[in-house]
């Protein structure tokens, strides 16, 4: 029996219909936090990149000085113990005028970036050792360095006029790296509570300040048609749950655009838990599942700065006091976090290595933010340090990238709980910061140095490596290696300098193995031993 010609083409069209919609039904299926949470996995290409560089740049970098939190600081007189942005206030009177007059709104518009060039950044950082780029998206002062549909203070509308993490996503591409964006806009809220304010003496004792203009104030300015309101947040007593709830949704709008446009691999929200609970989880299930799709498994990376099934724990100016089952990363920058010629320089090129090598031997990455000048070039000091670091990884990455802790990440005065004499000739106890928290307790400038007999070890297969920190010509003991070791790798049967291939002179007894250092010309960044061991 033939079918009618409409009914035949009826019955063929739903067909289609149906066979089309089984793979796209299947694609589009997503799965749950819980679900994602309990397959994850820390990806290897992180687990072996070891050293990224990040990009913490924003705004807050175009005053010459006041510290890494500028945009909070110029609002307060009197910052109490947070002494690192006491000069942003005088600083910002002498530089701009009263906040009530020019505010951190009117900051933004002059940070224009006008030698912002990202691929000859991100060519800087492969060249010299970074295996991922990490780049800010926001920072506490609620405002995107991305094309933001739903936030227009944004660096496409406002300063730069430029996408900024278009433009490093783009490079970062094309330089064949892993590319992550962090943010820090959770604690705006409160962050912005001074902006609110006004000076408590003075001439202008009273005035508030530039967060209580409304946008109508902005008509005739260069500001027109913008709302502080939306940079600054509504004033505090008018933050009702309902306004509160509506700026959580307005978060989730713009990072879930953040995700599926840049579409990153890595993403660290600034904070010890998920940004708004369940919105910073929504977040991070959207960027579990893109990389779900594209990759057929999950290939991203999301940091918080306390464990949580599901993702990787994160170090802030700091590192693990011990070697620990699963990969982190400590993150550590040279100043204040925004580049402030008012500042120190907190770290060098042998107080990141040390950092490096520290969080590598204990099964961690270590992340460098690399502060740039306002208009975006590098500080010549940073590049310095920063060329060194690199130049140490192209003789001795052997020993860091792609490799793995062993039993025990290292051996010497500080992991023996020994008192150290220092250069200066003072006595401390080397174990004494270990006692504290790990966030915060990084190695700097003025760190004493470390003992000679300091080492840690990584491994790669069959290769083991061996990293004197603080190399001196002459004998020194690793008791780790004794034959009686409970630790023991076995009986060695070779030691070679890795810059050279020098072989290096040792003696193996029950007690431990001494190394004979060969002669050091003066201060010595770590040298790599690489070692084989009879098993």
């Amino acid at each position: 029996m033939k079918l009618m010609p409409k009914l035949s083409n009826l019955i063929l069209c739903t067909l289609l219909v149906i066979i089309t919609a089984i793979p796209l039904t299947a694609q589009e299926k997503t799965l749950t936090w819980d679900e994602l949470a309990e397959q994850y996995e820390c990806p290897e290409w992180f687990r072996d990149a070891k050293f990224g560089i990040w990009f913490h740049w924003g705004p807050q970098a175009a005053p010459e000085q006041g510290g890494g939190w500028y945009a909070r600081h110029m609002y307060m007189q009197d910052v109490g113990r947070q002494t690192f942005g006491k000069m942003a206030y005088p600083y910002h009177l002498m530089a701009y005028g009263h906040p009530s007059e020019f505010g951190f709104k009117d900051v933004i518009n002059t940070w224009k970036a006008e030698n912002f060039d990202a691929e000859a950044l991100i060519n800087f950082s492969k060249e010299n050792g970074a295996k991922y780029i990490v780049a800010l998206a926001n920072h506490h002062d609620h405002f995107d360095l991305f094309d933001s549909s739903y936030h227009p203070w944004n660096s496409v509308n406002v300063g730069p006029k430029k996408d900024i993490i278009g433009e490093f996503e783009t490079a970062t591409r094309n330089a064949g790296l892993k590319f992550g964006v962090t943010s820090h806009d959770d604690r705006f809220l409160n962050w912005w509570k001074p902006a609110f304010g006004s000076d408590k003496d003075g001439k202008y004792a009273g005035v508030p300040y530039d967060a209580r203009l409304t946008k109508a104030d902005g008509k005739g300015t260069w500001w027109e048609g913008l709302d502080p309101k939306d940079l600054y947040g509504p004033a505090p007593e008018d933050r009702t749950p309902e306004i509160i709830e509506d700026i959580k949704k307005n978060w989730l709008k713009r990072h879930i655009e953040l995700v599926d446009k840049y579409k990153p691999d890595l993403l660290y929200n600034d904070g010890f838990n998920f940004t708004y609970g369940e919105y910073g989880k929504e977040v991070t299930r959207k960027l579990y599942n893109n990389s779900l799709s594209e990759n057929g498994k999950i290939d991203a990376v999301m940091l918080l700065k306390r464990k949580a099934k599901g993702t990787v724990n994160e170090v802030e100016s700091g590192g693990s006091n011990t070697l620990r089952e699963y990969p982190w990363q400590s993150e550590i920058t040279f100043t204040d976090w925004f580049y402030k010629k008012d500042r120190h320089l907190t770290h060098n090129a042998r107080t990141i290595l040390e950092m490096l090598i520290e969080a590598v031997s204990k099964n961690g990455n270590l992340l460098l933010s690399m502060e740039l000048n306002p208009d975006g070039t590098i500080p010549h000091e940073i590049k310095k340090s920063v060329v060194i670091v690199g130049d140490w990884l192209k003789i001795n990455g052997e020993a860091i990238y792609g490799t793995r802790p062993w039993k025990v990440f290292g051996d010497g005065k500080s992991v023996r709980g020994e008192e150290v004499e220092t250069v200066e000739g003072e006595l401390r106890n080397a174990t004494a910061n270990q006692k504290h928290g790990e966030h915060f307790n990084q190695r700097t400038t003025a760190t004493p140095a470390f003992a000679n007999d300091e080492v840690r070890f990584t491994t790669k297969a069959d290769d083991f490596y061996i990293i004197v920190m603080n190399p001196k010509g002459g004998e020194f003991v690793i008791p780790s290696f004794g034959k009686s070791s409970e630790v023991s790798p076995g009986t060695l049967k070779g030691l070679t300098q890795l810059y050279d291939g020098r072989k290096v002179s040792f003696k193996q007894s029950n007690k431990g193995l001494t190394i004979n250092m060969p002669a050091v010309n003066g201060d010595s960044y770590p040298v790599v031993l690489k070692a084989k061991f009879k098993k």
